[in-house]
């Protein structure tokens, strides 16, 4: 419900001489000038109503360590949490109110079962997850470095997730899509890589916006070359790309990181591209315009999945306004709500158990 809803309701109700119904009024004002100052898209009470978010690839079990600064080996021990980009964005969505599913494979194991399970309760629909008897879940030990930044080690040898083929795609589900987002770690090998081009060739035929984030992880892949070669395949189909300083620098091969160095990757479909800076928060460039939007000071303990909040709260916003990429003050202040999503997300170890809810993102806001 809008203020302005609540506007109405207190018209008819409300004894304007009574002193508790001037404050009442005067909450309904702040609330509306709270909307107006934000510029967010106002969260219906009925989620069937908001645009669909699907998330294709992978999902993950991720080990984090108890103690940050040390080598996997000398880990006294780790916390075991859900993890996987896509499905941290499908998460990120519906954690913030909106509507997302997710199209992936697990293992028919304790793990695969586990993992659908949290992304129901997260209220993501799963309509899109098939389950394979043959290969388990990936597993992914991170490191945390004393910064709170992280290195991976992979077990996928293969894992379920390599395994989704074409024909098991819920097509009707992806139709559905008005955002379809996708990651690179589905390219890396068959079938998966053709279930990807597949999922991508409907959606975006069915009208979907195409939103990709590479998220790079290096030693899946079998070479750098490799890497960059297959990242960039499917570059130009995309009108969202979001990429992180390190992805920028990787697949430019320059190490400076500025506007000359980041539109070196625009192509004639794009209408936003999208560097997260970190702790120095992001740049933005479309056709029309581009600039910064700062960071928030928060504590970091682990930035993993601080990129996945920034662009599942980015697409969220966007989802049924898709206007908001060509006016570039309401794109500063979504992009602000982004930041601060992402920057919550480091202030916990794991991903989906840091991911915010909007009262928590608005509270940043208003502190700031």
């Amino acid at each position: 419900m809008t203020s302005n809803h609540v506007f109405t309701l207190l018209h008819h109700y409300i004894n304007y001489s009574n002193l508790r119904s001037l404050i009442i009024l005067s909450i309904v004002f702040l609330l509306r000038s709270l909307e107006n100052k934000l510029s967010l898209v106002p969260m219906s009470s009925n989620v069937e109503k908001k645009g669909l978010i699907v998330s294709f690839g992978e999902m993950l079990i991720d080990f984090v360590p108890t103690e940050s600064g040390v080598s996997l080996a000398e880990s006294p021990g780790f916390l075991k949490a859900p993890g996987g980009a896509p499905a941290n964005v499908a998460i990120a969505v519906t954690r913030l109110g909106g509507r997302a599913a997710f199209v992936g494979k697990l293992g028919d194991d304790e793990f695969g079962h586990m993992l659908a399970g949290i992304l129901r309760e997260n209220g993501v629909e799963d309509k899109g997850i098939n389950f394979d008897k043959g290969a388990r879940t990936a597993l992914a030990f991170v490191t945390l470095r004393s910064d709170g930044d992280r290195e991976f080690m992979f077990y996928r040898n293969p894992s379920a997730d390599m395994l989704l083929r074409p024909d098991e795609l819920n097509l009707e589900l992806i139709r559905s899509a008005k955002v379809f987002h996708y990651g690179s770690i589905s390219l890396i090998t068959e079938p998966c890589r053709s279930a990807h081009m597949k999922a991508m060739e409907v959606a975006k035929e069915a009208g979907a916006l195409l939103s990709y984030d590479p998220n790079l992880r290096e030693p899946l892949w079998s070479s750098p070359e490799e890497a960059r070669t297959q990242i960039m395949s499917i570059w130009d189909k995309a009108e969202i790309i979001k990429v992180s300083d390190v992805e920028l620098e990787f697949l430019t091969k320059n190490k400076t990181i500025d506007d000359e160095s980041a539109m070196s990757l625009w192509h004639p479909n794009l209408k936003l591209l999208l560097v997260t800076l970190g702790e120095k928060g992001c740049r933005y460039y479309t056709k029309g315009f581009h600039g910064s939007v700062e960071a928030f000071d928060v504590n970091a303990v682990d930035t993993t999945g601080a990129g996945d909040s920034f662009i599942g709260a980015f697409l969220s916003q966007i989802v049924d306004d898709q206007t908001v990429l060509e006016e570039e003050e309401r794109l500063r202040k979504v992009l602000r709500f982004a930041n601060a999503c992402g920057a919550i997300t480091t202030t916990k170890k794991g991903a989906i158990p840091a991911l915010p809810s909007e009262c928590e993102a608005l509270s940043l806001l208003k502190d700031e």
